[in-house]
């Protein structure tokens, strides 16, 4: 993170206390909001605060509590909404999802375009990389930026997403940490979607789910 360029706000969001990250240039005030998981007005609010203009909403997956706020979110910015091929089918099942948690319909957003694995999203003269890693979901993605990366659900300090929803994988989630995100520098900071951040290191060594 470049603290000099780049405005980051934090906030947990919805029911299911979802963490959303909010990443603004300096440079021309563009915005990107990962997992605008609740709290539209919110995340609008902050935006507005810092001058910013949002460009994308993009999501590490399409679980119910990650995406509902994304359409009313577009429906305030106009914004672009992005998310892996893997997980556009879920939007499908957004109310299934919920009502299983004895919560309200979601409405549904409109995906602008799908992300890719290796795809470079830019905010100013900064570059978001994405990390697809499957298992939490088929389209779980992860987002590298400079000496972060905000991992959704894929990585917990001290524990990896569940794999016991649809289309999830414990071999797939599993291989996923250890291929696609261990393979990261060992200071590189770690942001969850749910709970406390940590580092690529610290769960390296001490992570029960795997042993060096």
């Amino acid at each position: 993170m470049k603290p000099d360029n780049i405005i980051f706000e934090t906030l947990a969001v919805g029911p299911l206390a979802v963490n959303c990250y909010i990443i603004g240039s300096k440079e021309d005030n563009s915005a990107v909001v990962i997992d605008a998981g609740g709290n539209p007005k919110e995340i609008y609010n902050i935006l507005k605060k810092h001058n910013l203009t949002l460009k994308f909403i993009i999501n590490t997956h399409a679980h119910f509590d990650h995406v509902s706020g994304v359409k009313p979110l577009q429906d305030l910015t106009n914004a672009r909404f992005m998310l892996h091929q893997g997980d556009i089918p879920l939007l499908d099942s957004l109310n299934e999802q919920a009502s299983f948690f004895g919560l309200p319909d979601i409405p549904a957003p409109t995906v602008g375009k799908p992300l890719a694995d290796n795809e470079e999203i830019l905010i100013g003269g900064e570059v978001i990389r994405v990390i697809h890693t499957p298992g939490h979901s088929p389209g779980s993605v992860c987002f590298l930026f400079d000496n972060t990366v905000f991992v959704g659900d894929t990585l917990f300090a001290g524990s990896i997403g569940r794999t016991d929803l649809y289309g999830g994988s414990y071999t797939k989630i599993i291989n996923s940490i250890k291929t696609r995100l261990f393979t990261l520098d060992n200071d590189v900071i770690v942001y969850p979607g749910h709970g406390e951040f940590t580092t690529i290191g610290e769960e390296k060594r001490h992570n029960p789910f795997f042993s060096f």
